[in-house]
């Protein structure tokens, strides 16, 4: 076992059974540690990394260690490290520091554990080692050659650095890939929501109204697999344009305060601040169900709903707290406003990280062999377009190929 934090080492079988189950399920990332195996070319490279860790991360990290690289990875969000797959990964050759349930400054720790290691690529989920790399841990940017970024917050955020001069490395945006948001966002999204509200409250979905906020491709996910479980579904939004493709989708749109009366389940995928408030809470039915799907436990507003609730209610597990309004209605918390699909369930199904893990491994070697200047760049097309040939064929699947004269035709004016 590598030196690691972590709950407990005891743990690691049924960590190391959740890996066994869904590395067949990953033929993309398996092609892709083959090659590593082989090739080892990431030898020599000190790989610090940030994510949501349970079995599917793990096999990412286990591939990129496999590939020649010393791996250490932390969890980014105090909720969704899952104990018994860090306690098989430590045992895997990875340097892990991740336990579920961290405070505040125990995650700011774990990060530091990480970067230790004096990171020479990073992988990142939200900006949280990109964030400490450019304040307190400055002194470690000259090793890095880059990173990749996760998710669509973070790359919101490097490009808002970039913009202003203040990011000191390249990095990758896998989250802005084809084979990433069109399937991670929108089906890993959408499953998963509904897996972990499903799981944790063991309520019906069919004839409920779905509130969801925000119609990005996360947004649409969820929005359609509410339909598929027989909701009705209201969508909430602030750019027109996603405002137009909800409506020709079938959906209705409204204000938040319009829908805050008729909802049953309300679900954030903005990556914003207060989406549901102090106005919007005294509002909504008794038994109203609260769930974040975005990033950070902000879009719904958590300090707000504390302090309007006259009283809380524990509910069926852990994961559900409720909130007394002074009308005698009580508003239902999922996940302490977390992740849903993480904190109250086991994220994306694996033939979907499958892809998105696949991009990230792929994006750091392409780094090495392509220096480049600090800045915000897109995933290779190559890439993307390998992954996506690579999907098709552990499939089965067989798709056409242009033709000489079709090739000059569409390249012809």
């Amino acid at each position: 076992m590598t030196q690691s934090t972590i709950k407990d080492p005891a743990m690691a079988p049924s960590g190391h059974a959740k890996l066994d189950w869904v590395i067949p399920r990953m033929p993309v990332l398996g092609a892709i540690r083959r090659r590593f195996q082989a090739e080892l070319p990431l030898a020599g490279q000190r790989i610090a990394i940030s994510l949501h860790l349970e079995a599917k991360t793990a096999v990412l990290a286990q591939v990129l260690h496999e590939g020649g690289a010393q791996v250490a990875i932390t969890s980014s969000n105090p909720l969704t490290a899952q104990d018994d797959v860090a306690a098989a990964l430590s045992e895997r050759g990875v340097e892990v520091h991740a336990f579920r349930g961290t405070s505040a400054q125990e995650f700011d720790h774990l990060h530091n554990l990480v970067l230790d290691i004096e990171p020479t690529l990073v992988i990142d989920d939200g900006g949280e080692l990109t964030e400490r790399l450019h304040g307190p841990r400055r002194g470690l940017v000259s090793n890095i050659h880059g990173g990749a970024e996760e998710t669509t917050t973070g790359v919101t955020r490097l490009k808002a650095m970039a913009a202003a001069s203040n990011l000191a490395y390249p990095m990758i945006a896998v989250n802005d890939a084809d084979m990433k948001h069109l399937f991670d966002n929108r089906y890993g999204t959408g499953q998963s929501t509904w897996d972990g509200i499903m799981r944790t409250t063991n309520l019906v979905v069919a004839g409920t109204t779905v509130v969801v906020a925000g119609y990005g491709w996360c947004g649409k996910g969820v929005a359609e697999r509410a339909k598929g479980l027989g909701a009705r579904v209201i969508v909430t939004e602030i750019d027109p344009v996603r405002a137009n493709e909800a409506l020709m989708d079938g959906f209705r749109v409204m204000t938040m305060r319009q829908a805050a009366s008729l909802g049953d389940f309300f679900i954030t995928v903005t990556g914003n601040r207060d989406v549901i408030n102090e106005e919007h809470f005294i509002l909504m039915k008794d038994g109203a169900v609260l769930a974040n799907a975005g990033h950070f436990d902000v879009e719904v507003s958590v300090s707000q709903l504390q302090s309007v609730a006259n009283s809380t209610v524990v509910g069926r597990n852990a994961n559900v707290i409720g909130y007394r309004m002074p009308n005698g209605r009580t508003v239902w918390l999922l996940a302490e406003g977390r992740l849903v699909n993480l904190a109250a369930g086991d994220g994306h199904p694996a033939e979907i990280m499958d892809l998105t893990f696949a991009l990230q491994a792929l994006s750091l070697e392409h780094l090495l062999h392509h220096p480049k200047p600090p800045g915000v760049y897109a995933v290779d097309p190559e890439i993307d377009q390998w992954v996506a040939a690579i999907r098709l064929q552990s499939l089965g699947v067989a798709i056409d190929e242009l033709s000489e004269a079709q090739a000059a035709y569409m390249a012809s004016w």
